[in-house]
């Protein structure tokens, strides 16, 4: 490689360096399930004013989870967080939501829950087999049973044995939702909680992040992966890298002229000196090839993604090289030993160049070639 092309290589280095500097707000993964955190949400041992939206603060635990605390409800397990549908999946530690939920209160928090029913918590001294009355098992024992009833199915009277714990407006899944005979189910699932404040469905709907504008009074601002989060922030790293940049290489690209120049007479001398000189026979250079070749990465399992957009394996709900959501009828490839799965452009990329999968390092061998689609 010549003297210019290192030149300019140094010189682009340096303003790209410039450039990503300016954007320092990053993506971090928290959890066993490699929950992507970012804008509104940020680490609350990350704390940065323009990363994060007030009240958007997650914890990540030793234990590789991923915790949100309500101010008045305390503290749950994240187990998904959709950014373009604005929704946050947690879940109780203790696997008892029916308990979290006769004291659920996320005022002072951003999040509400979209649709709620209204359901009366009953104790009973014995377990009514084939009623409505279907024990909760987390907050019954051998002499009490507690049970969840719509209210507008509770029966009038109540059986002697039985009596009301609670009255309330317990959050569901949907408003469409019909109401049947075994109301333990909803309980048994995770709390689905949204938010309105910052509105970012429009940045995600277009495949783009969405974040502080720091150059227009912290405005809510749309930008690219590329990009960073002030675009007018960017153009003004540019023009100052340049502004610096610009006399450096042109003095730069003189002294390189003279070294040839140089460098040139001094070839001719040995030129000179060689040819009295007995020739040696130099070996060929060896070419090296870092990535794998096309046979081995067209072995790597593909899958065609359905509906429910569900990746095999260890894997989030993103690709781990261009931060992509995955979405359906998308092919992902997956590599055999470790069970990582990518967009299959992305992860052919990769491997043409690197050896090792981007998440683990470990080195893939061949396997055997086939497509696979996930159904709904």
């Amino acid at each position: 490689m010549g003297i210019l092309e290192v030149l300019f290589l140094f010189v682009v280095s340096f303003i790209f360096s410039v450039i990503y500097a300016s954007s320092d707000c990053q993506f971090s993964f928290c959890g066993s399930n490699n929950i992507i955190i970012r804008f509104p949400f940020q680490r609350e041992d990350e704390q940065n004013p323009y990363c994060g939206y007030p009240g958007f603060n997650l914890i990540c635990t030793n234990n590789s989870k991923a915790l949100l605390k309500l101010p008045h409800s305390g503290v749950f397990y994240v187990r998904n967080i959709n950014y373009l549908a604005q929704k946050i999946q947690v879940y109780d530690p203790d696997d008892c939501l029916p308990k979290r939920l006769l004291s659920l209160n996320v005022s002072g928090s951003p999040f509400i829950h979209t649709f709620t029913r209204n359901y009366t918590f009953l104790s009973c001294t014995f377990q009514n087999e084939g009623s409505q009355f279907i024990p909760i098992d987390c907050l019954s024992n051998s002499t009490h049973f507690v049970s969840a009833v719509p209210s507008l199915n509770l029966p009038n009277p109540l059986p002697a044995s039985c009596y009301v714990i609670s009255s309330l407006f317990v959050p569901v899944a949907g408003q469409e939702q019909q109401y049947d005979s075994n109301f333990k189910g909803e309980f048994s699932q995770d709390l689905v909680l949204t938010w309105d404040t910052p509105d970012c469905r429009y940045c995600e709907s277009q495949q783009q992040l969405c974040g502080f504008d720091r150059n227009n009074n912290n405005q809510l601002f749309c930008f690219s992966y590329q990009t960073g989060p002030s675009q007018q922030g960017i153009q003004i790293f540019r023009i100052i890298t340049l502004c610096i940049a610009g006399p450096a290489v042109i003095f730069a690209i003189v002294m390189a002229c003279c070294v040839c120049y140089k460098d040139r007479l001094a070839n001719i001398s040995n030129i000179a000196i060689a040819r009295s000189a007995p020739a040696t026979v130099l070996p060929a250079p060896q070419i090296v090839t870092t990535g794998l070749d096309e046979s081995t990465i067209e072995s790597y399992e593909k899958v065609v993604l359905g509906e429910s957009r569900r990746v095999p394996g260890p894997n989030g709900g993103c690709c781990w090289i261009c931060l992509s959501e995955y979405n359906s009828k998308e092919t992902i490839r997956c590599i055999p030993e470790c069970e990582h799965c990518f967009h299959a452009d992305c992860i052919d990329e990769w491997l043409r160049i690197n050896n090792t999968c981007p998440v683990c390092r470990n080195t893939p061998s061949p396997s055997p070639l086939h497509v696979t689609s996930i159904n709904p």
